[in-house]
């Protein structure tokens, strides 16, 4: 998934990012486990979305309306766990980054 899918290679980058700005801030223990859940989810996510998208395409090259929606379904999913993602970042790191303002 990750040498094929951009979108994939960006989470985990993102993902990793998180992860060392963690570790810079010194997170507390929910903190991390927050994160590291989330992170997990999005990949996850990412996987399954990749797999529904590579079933999809074995099954049938033409357009049909049952594919697209699984498609769009499965992307869909992909968006909001990214998004709560987003969210749960937010509340973990923004307490940390804006102590000193």
């Amino acid at each position: 998934m990750f040498r094929t899918q951009r979108n994939a290679q960006i989470h985990l980058l993102v993902g990793a990012c998180a992860l060392t700005l963690g570790s810079m801030l010194g997170l507390e223990r929910w903190e991390w486990l927050a994160l590291v859940l989330v992170i997990a989810l999005v990949l996850a996510a990412e996987g399954l979305n990749t797999a529904i998208e590579a079933v999809v395409d074995l099954i049938t090259t033409a357009r049909h309306p049952l594919a697209k929606i699984a498609k769009d379904v499965a992307a869909g999913t992909v968006l909001i766990c990214a998004i709560t993602a987003v969210i749960v970042g937010c509340i973990v790191f923004l307490p940390h980054l804006l102590v000193g303002m």
